[in-house]
């Protein structure tokens, strides 16, 4: 399995990044941990959590990702054997990127994870409230004191990191290397504008969304199924023609390989230029070993071919 570097960065990982926006809300600590046993167990590192993962859930408390990571940190003593993801400015808060909220938010993030450092600190939105020079600044004063390694841009469009990678080399300051973009087989469009950027700087991509909200699973194929899950909401757009389309391909590319849809549409983002790995979530250890399967598939030109000709 190849693994991939994060833009120019020290960071280089396998084509799979867990998922733990899960982690407090579809799946408790004692699940957590057995999900993220088996993901290492399976040969990977990164994960991917946020100051805001779950608190869309009524009555937790704040970062319930980040602290059941924490605390499987600390039972395992593996820190320095994962890439451990976190992102400020989960919330579109006033000055969110700010560098009073950058270095406020850095310190809850470490405290729950039970770390030192964080390997990729994520702008999780735009804030146009905050300058680029103010964010990239504060991010500099993280990674000179050692508490972060390497930075990313979560949600922005090219024009908005170009503007930060001319800000970064006018004032000296570090650029984003990673982005986290929304990209899956249906959702094409945010991605494709952004890709040459991408490509030209040498900034890596980790998308979001990866399976459309659990549609590309192929669990949810009509109104009646969308209620048999809690996150069954989420892929209630993507019912259509279009998604149906889709479905019925990787259902037949599925087929010819002896995999899932899940794991055919996990191949297809691997393949794809610009993509340095998808993120995936797991509510189960044998999901968990379902991606693992999909992103160590290989597709044949014409599977790739009749994938991307369905989500155009």
């Amino acid at each position: 399995m190849n693994r991939r570097p994060l833009g120019r960065s020290e960071l280089v990982i396998e084509p799979l990044v867990l998922g733990g926006n899960v982690f407090g809300w579809t799946v408790d600590e004692k699940l957590g941990f057995e999900i993220l046993d088996a993901y290492v167990d399976e040969g990977f590192t990164a994960i991917d959590t946020a100051q805001g993962y779950p608190n869309w859930v009524p009555g937790n408390p704040p970062g319930m990702s980040e602290t059941i990571i924490g605390k499987w940190l600390k039972a395992r003593g593996n820190r320095d054997k994962v890439h451990i993801i976190t992102k400020v400015n989960s919330a579109h808060q006033p000055q969110g990127l700010s560098a009073e909220a950058i270095r406020t938010g850095i310190e809850d993030s470490l405290q729950r994870l039970q770390t030192d450092y964080i390997d990729l600190y994520f702008s999780h939105w735009p804030a146009t409230e905050s300058t680029h020079e103010e964010t990239l600044a504060a991010y500099d004063v993280l990674i000179r004191s050692g508490k972060v390694r390497t930075i990313g841009a979560s949600n922005y469009d090219a024009a908005m990191m170009k503007a930060a990678q001319d800000t970064a080399i006018l004032k000296s300051l570090p650029r984003y290397e990673v982005t986290q973009p929304l990209y899956n087989l249906y959702d094409r469009e945010k991605f494709e504008e952004l890709k040459p950027f991408l490509l030209e700087n040498e900034v890596g991509a980790i998308t979001y969304y990866s399976l459309a909200a659990g549609f590309l699973t192929g669990k949810y194929r009509s109104n009646a199924d969308l209620g048999k899950s809690p996150r069954g909401g989420g892929a209630e757009k993507y019912l259509n023609d279009k998604g149906l389309g889709i479905l019925e391909a990787l259902d037949a590319v599925g087929k010819e390989l002896g995999a899932t849809p899940s794991e055919v549409a996990l191949a297809w983002l691997v393949a794809q230029p610009g993509v340095s790995a998808p993120i995936a979530s797991a509510t189960s250890v044998e999901q968990v070993k379902s991606l693992a399967r999909g992103v160590r598939l290989t597709l044949g030109d014409d599977a790739n071919a009749r994938l991307t000709k369905a989500g155009a």
